[in-house]
């Protein structure tokens, strides 16, 4: 009788401790953060040849 007392107890405890594993607080989650990359678009390349180009059509002009 008691053994079969005992067996109870501790699947009791057993299936009781497996259900309430973690706790019974809010679960904590990080932010999650998204990191995007630009590309810088800069007009430096484009207009040095066309500035050149006007500075020898201006000297070309003299």
């Amino acid at each position: 009788m008691i053994k079969n007392f005992a067996t109870a107890a501790l699947l009791s405890a057993a299936t009781t401790l497996s259900a309430t594993a973690g706790g019974m607080s809010e679960p904590t989650m990080e932010p999650l953060t998204i990191v995007q990359e630009t590309e810088t678009s800069s007009s430096s390349p484009q207009l040095l040849p066309i500035m050149i180009f006007a500075a020898l059509v201006a000297v070309a002009s003299n």
